[in-house]
């Protein structure tokens, strides 16, 4: 049986993420794709945060960058931009640590940091949260994952 994947056509895993992903560039989604979704799911989660903040040599907390939940199952990916009315239909967005919806990319204030795109796969479709944060999200989930996939990209503002 293979197991739930997640790739980026945007960046290789763990590798240096577009500038055009970030604070310093156009701040649009990577493009996501992901395969091997196992019988059963009924929705996916995708989850960004960077566990690095503020500085990798001390981190103090997780900055989280997007969160998508409800994505439908036979969903394969998501392109590099996607706008809120782009997203798989009944797709619902929790929201990010600047207090809103959608994606934020990396800005990471000092030294390298890892991002990390993470993929749940559900046994239930969640009922509407209401744009949550991601402990709320990640409290909802809890006994539902069947599988999960993990990205990780990395990003250094060159100053």
């Amino acid at each position: 049986m293979t197991a739930l994947t997640l790739t980026s056509a945007s960046f290789p895993e763990n590798g240096e993420i577009p500038s055009r992903h970030t604070c310093d560039g156009q701040n649009i989604s990577p493009a996501l794709s992901w395969t091997a979704v196992p019988e059963g799911t009924k929705s996916l989660v995708l989850i960004i945060d960077d566990p690095d903040a503020p500085d990798p040599a001390a981190p103090k907390t997780t900055w989280v960058h997007w969160v998508l939940y409800n994505i439908p199952h036979n969903a394969s990916g998501l392109p590099e931009g996607v706008a809120p009315q782009g997203l798989p239909p009944g797709t619902l967005q929790g929201v990010n640590d600047w207090q809103r919806t959608g994606y934020g990319g990396p800005c990471p204030p000092v030294g390298k940091h890892r991002y990390f795109h993470k993929l749940y796969a559900l046994d239930t479709v969640l009922s509407a949260l209401k744009h949550p944060t991601k402990a709320a999200l990640e409290k909802a989930m809890q006994g539902h994952v069947i599988a999960h996939a993990e990205l990780i990209g990395r990003y250094q503002r060159h100053h």
